[in-house]
């Protein structure tokens, strides 16, 4: 199958190795993997603080560059939620109803990993080795816009080696946000104080995601206490092999 890779800003930026896990990952398992050089921004931070027309242009970008491609990944719930959910409604506010329609038949092939995992592609076991103690944080955008449900768990629970924990009070926000984290610095903090608690009451090693934005989040405060727990990507995660370690 031919996949296209949306790598999203923070991956690009910041954790190139999720992207690079992403791929590693996706071609073990017999898959072509390209990555459109052009491809920018999702938009979303546009579009969530009120700036929609600002944000069109990386819509109708988004749109023309992956339009030849008959599957799309991201290695984030957050990136998929905002083309699934934003991207025909931005262009209908807008007043352009053939981009809005262009934007669901996109959105429709654009997936977020663990959901081409499972749904696309019918693999629950994609031969990882990672042996350590895990807790995974369901991120919002993936648990509450994408639905993601057990897909990430059900990837874990394969991982041979992995010893998967539960979090206390998974479901709950850790913060981020985005530009919430910003804006409300304080109630942000507060949330972000509670999922550092969970993390490490559940006697976790590491706290992994589907989302950068919250392990980067998660991650900077767990290291400020010098909790001794890492933050890994779900794609590091299912690309690690025995091999590999």
């Amino acid at each position: 199958m031919r996949i296209a890779l949306f790598v999203t800003c923070l991956a690009d930026t910041l954790f190139p190795g999720v992207g690079q896990s992403t791929v590693r990952l996706l071609e073990r398992l017999g898959h072509r993997v390209e990555f459109p050089e052009a491809q920018t921004c999702c938009g979303q931070m546009h579009i969530n603080t009120g700036y929609a027309s600002e944000a069109l242009p990386l819509v109708r970008h988004y749109v023309e560059l992956f339009e030849p491609y008959e599957v799309i990944v991201a290695p984030s719930g957050s990136c998929v939620g905002s083309v699934r959910h934003q991207y025909a409604m931005v262009a209908r506010r807008c007043g352009d109803e053939k981009l809005a329609q262009r934007a669901e038949r996109v959105a429709a092939r654009t997936y977020e990993l663990s959901q081409l995992l499972v749904d696309v592609l019918g693999v629950e076991d994609v031969g990882a080795y990672y042996p350590h103690r895990v807790t995974y944080h369901p991120t919002c955008h993936s648990l509450r816009l994408l639905r993601v449900g057990e897909r990430p768990l059900q990837l874990l629970r394969n991982v041979a080696g992995i010893d998967l924990v539960e979090l206390p009070d998974a479901e709950v926000c850790c913060g981020f946000g985005g530009t919430f984290a910003l804006k409300n610095a304080d109630v942000s903090t507060a949330m972000l104080a509670d999922k550092m608690r969970n993390v490490v009451d559940s006697g976790a090693q590491v706290c992994t995601a589907g989302d950068s934005s919250c392990l980067m989040h998660i991650g900077g405060g767990l290291s400020r206490l010098r909790a001794g727990v890492k933050t890994v990507h779900l794609a590091e995660i299912l690309a690690s092999t025995r091999e590999a370690g």
